[in-house]
């Protein structure tokens, strides 16, 4: 732990630089810029609003914000998970010459993500305006629920990143799981009102990430008290994974370049 935190203190200003630099590539050469990552969400709101609304003919209360919660919480964990498992053969060139903790790379990734989750924040704050949801102290729950998902998506793309050297397909096998985990994750959906029984019981509290979302869902919109006892069960299980990927890193990584 002691030697993870000097590292990130030491390495801080790469993740910085190495963001801002992800971000501009990112925009460089189109005519609209950043506006792009405003537009992103904004017509994936669109389009899904108009599928629930229309086509399935069903109501939601703050529909807007509702989506956006959960395409923007979506978006920032499929992006770095993804990401992850091919981050040692997109930096090969970078990694062969010079020494770099390989979690570093995934914490530049997470701070270019966590910039655009920032972003769709920003608009489900405005869309709250603009359907007038009552403020209460109880919105305050971001915080900690951000804090989680930053933990659970760490942890997990350690893992992902070391597994990723040695398994040549594992990145298609976690695409795969991750556009399962997207419809089981209520992302247009509200599980809590269009699930009964068993299934609403383990896919709101068993999929972290339907769980993040609904939590914070409850929180923002609906003045909800969220679910605290599987808070802690899943601060502990990103907690165990962090350290097992970290670990994993630290024991592996001299022999990462070589392997890809």
């Amino acid at each position: 732990m002691i030697r993870f935190l000097k590292d990130v203190h030491k390495y801080w200003r790469y993740i910085l630089y190495s963001a801002r630099a992800q971000l501009k590539d990112e925009v460089a050469g189109s005519f609209l810029n950043w506006l792009w990552w405003i537009l992103d969400p904004l017509l994936f709101m669109l389009v899904y609003t108009f599928v629930y609304t229309i086509v399935f003919g069903r109501s939601q209360d703050y529909l807007c914000a509702f989506i956006f919660i959960g395409y923007t919480t979506w978006q920032f964990f499929d992006r770095c998970v993804n990401g992850s498992v091919k981050l040692v053969k997109r930096y090969q060139s970078v990694l062969s010459k010079v020494y770099l903790p390989k979690f570093i790379l995934i914490l530049a990734n997470m701070m270019v993500q966590g910039f655009k989750m920032l972003i769709g924040f920003g608009l489900v704050f405005i869309t709250m305006l603009i359907y007038r949801v009552p403020w209460t102290p109880k919105v305050l729950w971001v915080v900690p629920y951000l804090l989680l998902l930053f933990l659970l998506t760490f942890g997990l793309s350690c893992v992902l990143l070391h597994g990723g050297v040695y398994i040549e397909d594992l990145s298609n096998i976690i695409r795969v799981l991750l556009r399962l985990m997207f419809y089981l994750s209520g992302i247009f959906y509200n599980p809590e009102k269009q699930l009964e029984g068993i299934a609403q019981y383990a896919l709101i509290r068993l999929n972290p990430t339907c769980y993040i979302i609904t939590q914070l869902r409850n929180s923002m919109l609906y003045a909800k008290t969220p679910l605290l006892n599987w808070y802690l069960v899943w601060a502990v299980a990103g907690l165990l994974l962090s350290i097992i990927g970290v670990r994993l890193i630290y024991k592996y990584e001299r022999r990462y370049v070589k392997s890809v």
